[in-house]
């Protein structure tokens, strides 16, 4: 393999490039998974943050964790709340940072909007390169992991 001329950066700045491109491939090859969903990028973060968290989240907390803004994620909250898709619970930690949680609507459509997205997968990439996007799941998540807990120590 030969070496390009940024080689030499530091692997994680090399990281950020290749993300960023790999973030824009993605985004172009899967919207037509939103296509009908009338969800904006924002409004998609916010409900998929909310479907896939362990617990209950706040506003605060998935902003931090996409590195988006409290404001962006607030009123992208909103609109989900809004379009009924999402509700705001009593946070019994915190009497004013509700927790969001999805309603069944929101639960419905994120499950369709997964289904057209795996259609599109199954398109996209042969049976025989899951095991390599497994694993590029895996060591992504890891590292996204230990520069939250990076972050959290600061």
């Amino acid at each position: 393999m030969s070496k390009g001329p940024f080689d030499s950066r530091h692997p994680l700045v090399g990281l950020v490039d290749e993300t960023i491109r790999l973030n824009s491939r993605l985004r172009s090859a899967f919207a037509a998974a939103r296509a009908d969903s009338a969800l904006n990028d924002s409004e998609q973060m916010v409900l998929n943050a909310v479907v896939e968290a362990e617990k209950a989240p706040t506003v605060a907390q998935i902003g931090r964790s996409m590195g988006q803004a409290r404001q962006l994620v607030q009123r992208a909250a909103n609109s989900l709340r809004e379009s009924g898709l999402i509700e705001m619970v009593d946070n019994p930690d915190h009497k004013r940072a509700p927790l969001l949680r999805a309603t069944q609507p929101g639960l419905a459509l994120k499950r369709e909007l997964d289904a057209r997205a795996e259609a599109i997968a199954e398109d996209l990439l042969p049976a025989a390169d899951l095991e390599t996007v497994r694993e590029a799941t895996r060591a992504l998540r890891t590292i996204r992991r230990k520069l939250e807990a990076q972050l959290r120590a600061r």
